[in-house]
């Protein structure tokens, strides 16, 4: 018998080559999806990786603020104490050099200028007590005058009492020397200090009362 070749129409696959080809293709087609799965995996993971990362700077972020604003909190409780203090200070300081210069100004005067004694001494003074200086002055002018009286008033301390808003009490040390050609020169010395009750005007710290604490003469006597 003659081997026969089947003609072209004839030609047919068997089922279970054909089987065994749509599996050969599915799995020749397989390593292209693992492919495209694995860049989607990566892209995932690194997803999750930002994820956390992201959380934490967040939270560094969130904790560096309430630090900063705790902190700016403390400084601001702290800080307004200490400038209350120095505001205070500075008050104590402006009082205390306004008293020292009012009682220099009070009791420092020449036979030249004892005229001008109550003008130049009102810069410092107020009220009631003004008035009653001047009219103090205007009692022992002549008399200082005819004698040649010269009065030299040294402040060797001053000190703040008291200060309570615009008022304030402040305590003057001095040393007091006088001289008269009616006591050949000899100076008279003597250590006075003084109790100022002050006011804040317009700015400006005034003398509304004076009290003398301690008078001690230490004129020496020949």
């Amino acid at each position: 018998m003659e081997d026969q070749q089947p003609a072209a129409g004839d030609l047919t696959i068997d089922p279970a080559e054909k089987d065994d080809a749509a599996e050969e293709s599915e799995q020749a087609e397989q390593p292209d999806d693992d492919a495209e799965a694995a860049p989607a995996s990566s892209e995932a993971a690194a997803m999750r990786t930002r994820r956390p990362a992201g959380k934490r700077i967040a939270v560094v972020v969130a904790i560096a603020a309430l630090l900063f604003v705790g902190s700016a909190a403390f400084a601001g409780a702290t800080l307004q104490p200490y400038l209350s203090d120095r505001a205070a200070v500075a008050t104590k300081l402006t009082v205390a050099r306004t008293a020292a210069n009012a009682i220099t100004a009070l009791w420092t005067y020449t036979p030249e200028n004892m005229d001008t004694l109550a003008d130049r001494a009102a810069m410092y003074l107020s009220g009631d007590f003004a008035a009653q200086y001047r009219k103090f002055v205007d009692a022992i002018v002549g008399p200082n005058k005819q004698a040649k009286v010269t009065n030299h008033t040294e402040v060797t301390g001053a000190a703040v009492e008291s200060l309570d808003g615009p008022n304030a009490v402040a305590i003057v040390y001095t040393n007091t020397t006088s001289t008269s050609p009616l006591t050949k020169n000899v100076p008279a010395l003597k250590y006075l200090s003084y109790r100022l009750i002050m006011r804040r005007d317009k700015g400006h710290w005034l003398v509304t009362r004076m009290t003398t604490i301690t008078s001690l003469d230490l004129t020496p006597h020949v």
